[in-house]
């Protein structure tokens, strides 16, 4: 999906890689993640949300919740994270980050609000009134008031399937009156998923009717009395979006594919993010007309929709930028990712070559690994650390072996 972007755009990305693959430095199944590129756009997405007075709030679980890039953005003045699920919030909260949003788009469990709470959220999504009195318990125990937003619909607003949940809009008020009223909760505002969209047919990205059902809501608390109104308005997000959630009313936005120049927008228009992410692989065997490349990591954010995948396979001395992308057979979405096959015919291939992905990941849904790289480019690629799907560092050999004898 993005891989003619990253020749285009950053192809010392893809040299690097390769270089870095080809000397042992970095195994198969593992994205490459360009810790500069990343930096300077989450430096871009942090100038731009201060203009508009917005808090950004990283989602990492793309890039596996890596900390050495966790780092690099909280440098660049993103200090906080939303955890798409509690997990997710665990691994930003121990790569670095502060904790900025949870419980959205996944909701909190109810014997593990107490550890939700010691996270020390600013904001706290519920979907419904058990969910409040979950947390209210939890954050009272702690001696803490947490401040709450709620996830609110209406006809006509597009979600997931099996996303859905909330409040109905149109009740926001009593709701919010409700949430004020249990120990330990504090009404802060709305929020819902997505608020921006790509449109596949018009190669643009539009706000959706979530969006005006946040900015409606907004409106009647505010004609309700209440002040200072949260917004979250996360989906589709990069810096060129920020105006328009700013005038619908947004106060906080949650940069994931942004950060990595791999929103479905970033796949057919330049924006001022650049592309900072392959997925690395190798050829394991041939058998007949296929060579068998590792997988592990071999999913694809389907968001938009079906294409073939293609990739670049390179051997000894060779420039992964000069070589045409073979289309690759992905396996079968009931199938475990084991391997994928690159035709033979379709050009010289042997054991060992690296093979080179533009995904647009989703790291934490796999058995990948996540390797941050400073100084693409300039002939001292270094890696700063090889990271398991959920953030954590693989166990070695020696750690696996000492654990048994103990």
């Amino acid at each position: 999906m993005f891989l003619d972007l990253i020749r285009r755009r950053n192809p010392n990305l893809l040299r690097d890689a390769v270089t870095l693959h080809r000397t042992g430095a970095i195994p198969p199944n593992t994205s490459v993640i360009d810790l500069d590129a990343v930096s300077r756009n989450a430096g871009a997405f942090a100038d731009e949300s201060a203009r508009y007075r917005l808090k950004p709030f990283a989602m990492t679980k793309q890039i596996g919740r890596n900390p050495d890039v966790s780092a690099a953005v909280a440098a660049q003045g993103i200090t906080h994270a939303v955890g798409v699920d509690l997990e997710g919030a665990i691994a930003a909260r121990a790569g670095g980050f502060s904790i900025g949003h949870l419980g959205h788009l996944v909701q909190i469990p109810r014997h593990s609000a107490p550890m939700a709470s010691a996270l020390e959220p600013l904001f706290w999504t519920v979907f419904s009134m058990d969910k409040a009195r979950e947390a209210g318990t939890a954050a009272a125990a702690a001696g803490r008031t947490q401040d709450i937003l709620l996830r609110v619909s209406a006809p006509g607003d597009r979600f997931y399937r099996g996303q859905e949940g909330g409040f109905d809009a149109d009740s926001v008020v009593a709701v919010a009156d409700a949430i004020d009223a249990i120990d330990g909760l504090r009404f802060a505002g709305v929020t819902s998923f997505a608020a921006t969209l790509f449109d596949a047919a018009a190669g643009v990205a539009r706000s959706t009717p979530n969006l005006a059902t946040l900015t409606r809501a907004k409106e009647r608390l505010i004609a309700a009395g209440r002040e200072n109104v949260e917004l979250n308005a996360p989906g589709t997000t990069s810096v060129s979006v920020l105006a328009t959630l700013a005038a619908a009313g947004a106060t906080q936005v949650e940069p994931g594919h942004g950060l990595t120049g791999t929103t479905p927008l970033h796949a057919v228009r330049d924006l001022v993010e650049e592309p900072a992410i392959v997925y690395i692989s190798e050829v394991s065997h041939l058998w007949g007309p296929d060579a068998y490349v590792f997988g592990g990591g071999l999913y694809v954010d389907p968001v938009l929709g079906s294409s073939n995948t293609r990739a670049v396979v390179v051997g000894d001395g060779t420039d992964p930028v000069e070589v045409s992308p073979r289309t690759v057979e992905m396996p079968a979405d009931n199938a475990i990712d084991y391997y994928a096959t690159v035709r033979v015919d379709a050009g010289p291939v042997a054991s060992g070559d690296s093979v080179v992905f533009g995904f647009r990941p989703q790291v934490f849904v796999t058995r990948g690994h996540t390797a941050a790289v400073s100084g693409i480019g300039t002939g001292s690629p270094r890696v700063h650390g090889i990271w398991s799907a959920d953030g954590s560092a693989p166990i070695t050999i020696d750690e696996a072996l000492a654990a048994r004898r103990a």
